[in-house]
Order: structure tokens, then sequence, then C-alpha cells
């Protein structure tokens, strides 16, 4: 029996490979997360999309409000319905487009640069601010007739929200990409073979957001790395990551130091699958 799902919105969610809106947060909590991100922002000495590099990502490991953030009970609710019990956060990241920025995410595809096998890793994208076609909200293509890994070309656009800055170089079809507004508080699911992009914020506002990848315990990772991942439901008994933990407090230095380890070990998978799939050794 579902959780929080129901059964047509399961059937969509595999038919296109994506679903929303759902709410985690009322609009006021999402505005509470938000002081913590621009107290954490105070703390780097500038904007997140500024700073950038580990600052912005597996900040569940270094901050509790981030940690809760990816045990969300709503929100893993709903990635139980779609992979399972067993669930596993692989990363977070923050999302940032300033007011009137250029920052683009091009069509891409999620499984590119993760190197996690089967394709059973589904996202899910909250929104902090809200975010609309005009600040530049996500857009997702449904599968059609069927789910793939396309082919991409690394640094292919500037001012990408995207660390390999990647786009789909295949031709492809996408007059029947669905906009993807969001209130603060509201987030949407999608998988990782899921074509999807987001275009410029040309609003007066900040639009942030924090994609959460959460993989079933059963997937394996195909880099060279041992990749670390966190337990946030259920059980893993297959041990292909290894298990993170919490962090104490917020910027403690056990923390600081788990996070920076990780992120290293994280970068160079990335970077690693850039390479392969650019030499076409995907698995």
């Amino acid at each position: 029996m579902p959780k929080v799902l129901t059964p047509d919105q399961i059937n969509a969610y595999r038919r296109d490979g994506y679903s929303f809106p759902h709410l985690a947060l009322s609009e006021d909590d999402a505005a509470r997360q938000m002081e913590r991100l621009e107290a954490f922002e105070e703390t780097l000495g500038g904007r997140l999309g500024d700073v950038g590099g580990a600052s912005r990502f597996k900040n569940h490991l270094l901050l509790t409000w981030v940690n809760d953030l990816v045990r969300h009970p709503a929100i893993l609710d709903a990635v139980e319905d779609i992979i399972g019990p067993d669930i596993l956060c692989y990363t977070s990241t923050f999302f940032v487009k300033e007011p009137h920025s250029p920052a683009v995410a091009a069509w891409h595809q999620d499984a590119t640069y993760f190197g996690l096998r089967p394709h059973e890793h589904i996202t899910a994208w909250l929104a902090l601010t809200e975010s609309t076609p005009e600040s530049g909200c996500l857009q997702f293509l449904p599968f059609g007739a069927g789910a793939r890994q396309r082919k991409h070309a690394n640094n292919a656009v500037p001012h990408s929200v995207n660390g390999g800055r990647q786009a789909i170089v295949e031709s492809f079809e996408a007059d029947s990409a669905a906009m993807v507004p969001l209130r603060p508080g509201m987030f949407s699911l999608h998988n990782t073979l899921c074509i999807h992009r987001s275009a410029p914020n040309l609003s007066n506002n900040r639009r942030i957001g924090i994609g959460i990848s959460y993989v079933p315990a059963s997937v394996r990772h195909i880099g060279t790395q041992r990749m670390s991942a966190m337990l946030v439901r259920g059980e893993d008994t297959y041990g292909h990551f290894d298990l993170e933990s919490d962090p104490a407090s917020d910027l403690d230095e056990a923390a600081r130091e788990t996070h920076a380890a990780v992120y290293q070990r994280y970068r160079a998978n990335y970077n690693e699958q850039l390479e392969w799939h650019e030499a076409g050794r995907d698995a």
C-alpha cells in the first residue's frame, strides 16, 4: 500500500519519469530554511552560487537543518512509494539562481555523471523560494517511447549550474516538455534518466532549491572510487556504499572534516564519470 502517492501518480512517474507537485514544508517553514541558508552564506563570506565548490554539495553532512531536510518524512514517504523502504541519500545539491542571473541548466540527464546502476536514482527537488517560469523553474521531458542514456557533451554551455556544464548533443523532440512551477516548500520527483533543464532567472527574486538524490540500498556504483551515502530510511543489507554519519551540530570540526573528505571523493568520481562518458565507456 503506497504511503502518500496515489496509484495514478506512481504509474505516471513510471510512464513519464517525473511527478509534481508534492508538499513537504509550509511556506513559513521554507522561509525559516532560507534564513538558515543565509546564515550559512554569512559564514562562507558570500552567496552560495558565487562561492561554489564544496559549499553547494552534501551539506547534509555539515548542517543539521539540511540533514533534517534529506530525512523529511513527507519527502521520504513519496520516495519510498517509488523505490521501496530501504533508502540511501547519495548526495544533496543547492541550486541557486540570483535575480536576473544568466545561470541555466541545459537539457541533460542526471544519470550521465553519477555512475549509479541500475537507473533507479530519484531526485527530490525541494523549492525554498518560489520557482516559476520567469525565475527559471525546472522543465521535464516525458520518457515517451522509452528511457535511455543520451549522449552528452561536457563544457557545452556557459553559466551552467551543473559542474560538467553538460548538454545533450543528440537530437530529440522537446515540444512535450512540462514546466514545473513550485511554491516554497513544494517538491518534484524525477528519475535519473528524465531529460530536464532550467532557464535563466529573469525575476527580481532569488530562485533556490535543493536537489536530494536518493537510491534504493540495492543500487551499485560503477566507478573506481568507493563512494559513500547516508542511510535515511530502512536497512542497508548490501554494503555497496560507506555509510555516512549525521553531523552532531552545525559546522562542528568533525562534520567539517567528514564533509571535506567525502566531497573530495564525490568530485573525483564526478570527474571520472565525465571522462568515461566522453570516451563512450558508459556501463
